[in-house]
């Protein structure tokens, strides 16, 4: 592949086409450096804490951005709209940190057109939700419902496309996109470049190499990838140690092979250390502290993967 050039003329003009085009521009310049992960923090990772509080962990985890999460996961996607969203902005300014992603499972794939105009507002990129929720179909009639899906999409993509954004659904149990298959056939059918995959592979087998194949094949219609294992789940209450096999380095799945994925596909999305505790809407240990610091070993044991590959 030729060498990749952008002026500072292409640069101004894309950058003013919005946080989505800006993150396709970043593509360019990876090969001019070594692959890295760009990592998020997801604000439920401390429960429903005031933003006030979490901003300043942000670069303590090795995050550049924040995922505000809605209720019942977190409540930071509520805060911002009484703090008011001027003042959101000049907080992110006083800590050096961008919004990245807003997720909104609570709304669903069909109702994000005004969240899309936030999300652009606020210099965000990403917005995560889901697929319908329901029995999944299985064979060629799971084919047909993703196509359906696709279809009946189009024009929130096309939505999203105008505000430079990218909706990006995530795999689920019990989902219409909850296997690999869905997943890919997704990837395939949704042409515009405003739709992609949120991938978690919580809710895949745990097969690093089946992992690894679905992100290749999923190439740049991965916008955000999931840092979280199944580990003993998170739909019961555990002890603490047990849950948090959930994260990077705790559990058994060898994040290597992954991560080799990801820098084969030169991926520039997301990255988001990841779980789950029980109750929801709570932080996933005790303290702020303690939860800052969990997800930075976390993300050194990321960081200790990728120098494998």
């Amino acid at each position: 592949m030729p060498e990749m050039r952008i002026t500072r003329r292409r640069m101004c003009r894309i950058l003013a086409a919005g946080p989505a085009a800006a993150a396709m521009a970043g593509r360019a310049f990876a090969a001019e450096g070594p692959f890295r992960l760009r990592y998020c923090l997801a604000s439920c990772m401390y429960g429903t804490l005031k933003l006030q509080e979490i901003l300043p962990e942000v670069r303590k985890t090795g995050a550049e951005t924040v995922d505000l999460w809605p209720p019942r996961h977190g409540d930071q996607r509520v805060q911002i709209d009484d703090l008011g969203h001027d003042r959101f902005a000049e907080m992110l300014r006083e800590q050096s940190v961008r919004l990245g992603v807003i997720t909104r499972f609570d709304l669903g794939p069909f109702k994000l057109q005004d969240e899309m105009r936030v999300l652009r507002k606020l210099g965000g990129a990403v917005l995560v939700t889901g697929s319908q929720y329901g029995k999944t179909p299985e064979g060629d009639a799971l084919k047909q419902a993703v196509r359906k899906f696709v279809e009946e999409m189009k024009p929130h993509a096309a939505a999203a496309e105008e505000q430079g954004v990218v909706i990006a659904v995530e795999n689920h149990s019990s989902a219409l996109l909850c296997s690999p298959d869905s997943l890919r056939w997704f990837a395939e059918m949704a042409r515009s470049p405003a739709l992609g995959v949120a991938l978690a592979p919580y809710h895949l087998p745990q097969d690093p190499q089946l992992l690894a194949g679905l992100i290749e094949d999923l190439g740049p219609k991965l916008s955000l990838f999931y840092a979280w294992q199944h580990g003993h789940g998170c739909m019961t209450k555990l002890p603490k140690p047990e849950e948090l096999l959930q994260m990077p380095g705790r559990g058994t799945l060898d994040f290597v092979p992954l991560l080799a994925a990801l820098k084969k596909i030169n991926f520039q999305g997301f990255t988001e250390i990841f779980m789950h505790p029980w109750p929801r809407g709570i932080p996933i240990l005790d303290t702020l502290g303690e939860v800052t610091a969990e997800i930075h070993r976390a993300r050194q044991y990321l960081e200790q993967c990728l120098a494998k590959v």
